[in-house]
């Protein structure tokens, strides 16, 4: 059996190399490494998968969060919705631009914002909600789209882990997540569904005037060189990232197939055994591409699971152990522990299994057979 790994980029690279290798040498051979040819290319190809009318590239998830906040130039001391089981990089741009987080519980089955919480949450200060798409799957987008429009606010997504995703509405329709709200953010980091070989990242938006505005913020807020316009940042997608992102993005909707196929291998293993719940899905099935592939372990201990399972040369991770309300650069006397009860508890639960295009059954079988004889002692 081949090792076990948490993301197999090399298995990955191996299998697409013939196409990536050249894409590489390209950039290389014009010296074009900035902002070149390629960067054109594939800003212009993604457009056209999510079907969205702008994509500007960035260097990398977090600038594209902040850019995006930065665009819609909201202002010192405005609040900023956001849930508390995340990443820090969701909440730590509302901080660097002096806006106010606002930390809000999430849905015990889908981890994603809890639609009542946003709602409790709202100030005459609120200006924007940044709903997550946690682990893959879509948040209920439409809910927090009407909330959005009921109380004139943004909404920023951070499609950091759903690229490719597709959101499903009420009457049927479909869109590709990221693309719903006033702006989307993404991450290219290379264990992403989508990833590059080093940093990158990018934003996305049907609204003309904004995506002119944050076009000049990525690069030090020029439309013309040396004519500044407005304040900006140094935040470009280099060439070769681009080339290793066009390279793959027509394999996109295959990977994320591969990551479906493996999580229902891994559903049926975990079948009825006890004190184990795996991901819950909604929607269709396209609405989820397992960015991470997250079990609640309840009325057992994660902690000692996770433990085995390193033992046993099994990789898994724990996101995320601490919820944002008490990281130290976060904490705030507005918070009260009573609105956290979900994250509280699911930070003592979650844990994530190898996910990746390259997992095969043999691999399966393992993870899933160690787990189910720990659990069952």
């Amino acid at each position: 059996m081949k090792k076990i790994q948490m993301v197999d980029l090399k298995g990955q690279y191996n299998a697409i190399k013939d196409v990536v290798n050249p894409s590489i040498q390209e950039v290389i051979e014009t010296t074009s490494f900035i902002n070149g040819p390629k960067v054109h290319e594939f800003q212009k190809k993604l457009e056209n998968y999510l079907g969205v009318k702008h994509v500007i590239p960035c260097a990398n998830g977090t600038d594209a969060l902040q850019i995006a906040m930065m665009g819609l130039d909201l202002k010192p001391g405005d609040e900023v919705i956001t849930a508390d089981f995340t990443f820090a990089a969701t909440v730590e741009v509302i901080a660097l631009l002096n806006l106010t987080p606002v930390l809000v519980d999430v849905n015990a089955d889908d981890f994603n914002i809890n639609i009542d919480a946003i709602k409790k949450a709202i100030t005459p200060k609120t200006k924007a909600i940044v709903p997550v798409h946690l682990f893959g799957q879509c948040a209920n987008m439409e809910a927090i789209m009407d909330i959005a429009k009921e109380h004139n606010l943004f909404v920023i997504e951070d499609n950091a882990q759903a690229i490719g995703a597709n959101y499903t509405y009420s009457d049927g329709s479909k869109v590709k997540v990221g693309t719903i709200g006033d702006v989307g953010a993404t991450s290219f980091f290379p264990s992403k569904n989508l990833g590059c070989y080093g940093d990158g990242g990018a934003i996305f938006t049907n609204n003309d005037e904004l995506a002119h505005t944050i076009r000049g913020m990525v690069n030090h807020g020029m439309y013309v060189r040396y004519h500044h316009d407005v304040v900006g940042v140094n935040s470009r997608l280099d060439s070769i990232q681009a080339a290793v992102l066009d390279a793959k993005l027509p394999f996109l909707d295959s990977y994320n197939d591969r990551r479906r196929e493996a999580a229902n291998k891994y559903d049926k293993a975990f079948e009825g055994v006890p004190n184990i719940e795996t991901p819950y899905r909604y929607g269709t099935d396209d609405n989820h591409v397992f960015h991470q592939y997250t079990l609640k372990i309840s009325g057992g201990d994660r902690d000692a699971l996770a433990q085995h399972l390193n033992e046993n040369g099994i990789p898994c991770g724990v996101y995320y152990p601490i919820p944002l309300h008490k990281q130290k650069a976060y904490l705030d006397d507005r918070y009260n522990e009573s609105d956290f009860e979900v994250t509280n508890q699911l930070v003592k639960e979650v844990i994530s299994l190898p996910m990746h295009t390259e997992l095969d059954d043999e691999q399966i079988e393992c993870i899933t057979s160690t787990i189910i004889k720990f659990v069952n002692g």
